[in-house]
């Protein structure tokens, strides 16, 4: 809130609770933007000795003395609270006043000081626990929450314990306004946020869930793959750029292996072991899961590391692809889309799901063992590439039922 809001503090003794001895319980009212909140200042004075003017005990003493000394002290404190919120442009009402003045101040904690202390803690765990692509994710989240902020509340900042669902849904809506992604994308931001508002829950700073009555709704999409005659027009074609050229071999090196980015962008020589078959397997431990993934190096894979065999030492711990980042390999992979008139939005993302359905299950491979080798915690998830095929099967009929129809 600004500091045009209006904000008084008043003192007075409470008359209609006075004791037997005519001694009334001293109060303290703080009051912002019209709401107040109460406070018993465990004391009590004579109303004749109270003037409501300069809010103090009228007369000398200790007694006198003792209570307006303390009362003194009290505005000092109040005004300074309210001071600090103005100055760091935070929200405020009466009762977060009187919390702090309570030393309760350390619940009221904010979004974006709570995301923020997130992901400093997921940056500094980035190639360990997290994945750089995971951790820009949150940081845009945290960015469209202050955008919309400072859209909807006028403020820098908002306090944590203020979440509803109300905000949850303006948050939605906004972010469909500003065009921050297709509805997927969107529901993720939310999810997001979601982490953030559950992780406050389990501290204690908010008292109750307000995703509670929050349900993440996905629109089902279509999962492209690159079919047979698609991957070996990649692989035939000739580059006379190398850059073109690196990009295709990584990305065909996942087609057979089905590495996701992160994995395949630091594998080393002790990452290949020689299996009870006698040839060589990928066995790895997934960035994103943390689930054992066990891969075959197929003979087109064997090839590709074969070709980059020379410009790697033989240092166990030497990265043995020439993997660039994922935005300038996806940039190169459009290039090369295009280069090869292949009509279809090829990204890295594109070789995980080419391995799980062209190379793997379309070849008799059994799901239980895709599983594995892609490194999914569950079945469900790799039955999504069987639906693929699936549909995939019911096209390629409609073909065969259309050839003899007319016969």
């Amino acid at each position: 809130m600004e500091a045009s809001n209006t904000f008084s503090i008043l003192f007075y003794p409470k008359t209609r609770d006075s004791d037997k001895n005519g001694m009334s319980p001293l109060f303290l009212r703080i009051t912002v933007d019209g709401k107040r909140v109460e406070l018993s200042l465990k004391r009590k004075v004579d109303p004749n000795d109270w003037c409501p003017n300069s809010g103090k005990v009228k007369g000398r003493g200790q007694t006198p003395e003792e209570i307006n000394g303390y009362l003194d002290e009290l505005r000092t404190r109040i005004r300074r609270i309210q001071g600090e919120f103005v100055a760091q442009e935070k929200p405020y009402t009466a009762s977060m006043l009187k919390e702090r003045l309570l030393n309760k101040g350390n619940e009221l904690k904010t979004v974006l000081s709570i995301y923020d202390g997130h992901n400093a803690k997921m940056k500094s765990l980035m190639g360990k626990d997290y994945t750089y692509s995971t951790y820009r994710r949150h940081v845009r989240t945290r960015n469209h929450l202050e955008g919309f902020i400072r859209k909807e509340y006028g403020q820098k900042d908002f306090f944590i314990k203020d979440v509803d669902l109300g905000f949850i849904t303006r948050f939605e809506h906004y972010l469909h306004m500003i065009g921050a992604g297709g509805h997927n994308t969107i529901t993720k931001y939310v999810t997001n946020f979601k982490k953030i508002v559950r992780m406050a829950f389990a501290n204690n700073w908010v008292v109750s869930d307000p995703f509670f009555h929050w349900k993440a709704k996905w629109q089902k999409t279509e999962r492209e793959v690159l079919t047979e005659t698609e991957l070996q027009t990649l692989i035939e074609k000739e580059f006379k750029s190398k850059r073109l050229e690196r990009a295709r071999d990584v990305f065909i090196f996942c087609c057979f292996t089905g590495l996701s980015y992160v994995d395949v962008k630091k594998l080393t020589r002790d990452d290949i072991a020689i299996g009870i078959d006698g040839r060589r397997w990928i066995k790895i431990l997934r960035t994103k899961t943390k689930v054992k993934s066990t891969v075959p190096v197929l003979p087109m894979a064997e090839r590709i590391l074969e070709k980059y065999k020379k410009n790697s030492p033989k240092a166990e711990n030497i990265l043995l692809l020439p993997v660039l980042s994922n935005q300038k390999t996806n940039q190169y992979l459009k290039e090369i889309s295009q280069l090869c008139k292949i009509k279809k939005r090829i990204t890295f993302h594109l070789s995980r799901h080419t391995f799980a359905t062209t190379v793997t299950l379309s070849n008799g491979v059994p799901i239980e063992s895709v599983s594995k080798m892609l490194g999914h915690q569950s079945i469900k998830t790799t039955q999504i590439y069987a639906k693929v095929l699936d549909k995939k099967l019911m096209e390629d009929m409609e073909l065969v039922r259309m050839k003899y129809a007319a016969v």
